[in-house]
């Protein structure tokens, strides 16, 4: 079996993708291979915060530790970072990557922005 797992991780490219998605209520993060199979992710619920501590950066910097260790033993060395969504833990997270010794070869913001909006509500009678 241990030769198996050698084998893997000399086959397995060395350049990922991190999707970090940073909503308010919680931040989600995965590492994926060039195909985009997810090899490992990790949130900061999963992680064991609870309620508003959730969208903290602190909360961030745990849960990108945790994936980053992953992609670490999945033998990733180089990282394209795609950002999406207004939380508090973006910044974090992307530092705590760089941190943990992945190059990062792109910083990519994908987050929606609406271009009018809504329709807003009716004026109010009264």
């Amino acid at each position: 079996m241990e030769k198996k797992e050698m084998e893997k991780k000399e086959s397995m490219d060395s350049i990922g993708k991190a999707y970090i998605n940073s909503t308010f209520n919680n931040i989600i993060i995965t590492i994926t291979n060039q195909k985009g199979d997810v090899i490992a992710w990790s949130s900061a619920g999963k992680m064991g915060f609870k309620g508003s501590k959730k969208n903290t950066p602190y909360a961030a910097q745990v849960a990108a530790a945790d994936v980053a260790e992953k992609g670490l033993k999945a033998g990733l060395k180089k990282l394209k970072v795609i950002v999406k969504g207004p939380g508090a833990g973006r910044d974090s997270a992307i530092r705590t990557l760089v941190n943990k010794n992945f190059t990062l070869l792109v910083i990519k913001d994908i987050t929606p922005i609406p271009h009018n909006g809504c329709r807003p509500p009716k004026r109010r009678r009264v």
